[in-house]
């Protein structure tokens, strides 16, 4: 695939959370990451994490570290984030078990897609869908 180092992605979508043991647990949870990598702060906080899903991860922290990530961050919104699933209803439905707020139930699109939207714990908004373009040439 075009833009790739080893079969790895070239682009991790990075979230900042007050809560991120909260952020996590909802992620693997609700939404079927899995964690590659948690890395702690002396305090507790989490420094660094790494959520897998599919060939795909995000990577996410928590605020008050004072790295200069955490910094950067402070002052940032809500972020967007769309992951392709195989089967978006299977997906959808545990979301919903594990209490997920649901903003779009499973959709037919115009384009060729089925997917649902819900927000997480802090306000950023999930996409979940079928849809995944090819990248490169």
């Amino acid at each position: 695939m075009a833009g790739t180092s080893g079969g790895r992605p070239s682009i991790y979508p990075t979230l900042h959370y007050v809560d991120a043991k909260a952020a996590i647990k909802q992620l693997t949870e609700a939404f079927g990451f899995t964690e590659l990598a948690v890395y702690e702060t002396e305090d507790g906080k989490i420094a660094h994490a790494e959520l897998v899903q599919g060939n795909g991860a995000v990577m996410l922290g928590s605020t008050g570290t004072g790295s200069t990530f955490d910094k950067l961050m402070k002052d940032a919104g809500p972020t967007g984030v769309y992951v392709v699933v195989d089967d978006v209803d299977a997906h959808h439905r545990r979301a919903v078990e594990h209490g997920a707020e649901i903003l779009m139930p499973p959709t037919d699109q115009d384009y060729g897609s089925r997917d649902y939207m819900a927000r997480d714990s802090e306000g950023n908004v999930w996409s979940f869908g079928t849809y995944a373009p090819a990248l490169g040439n």
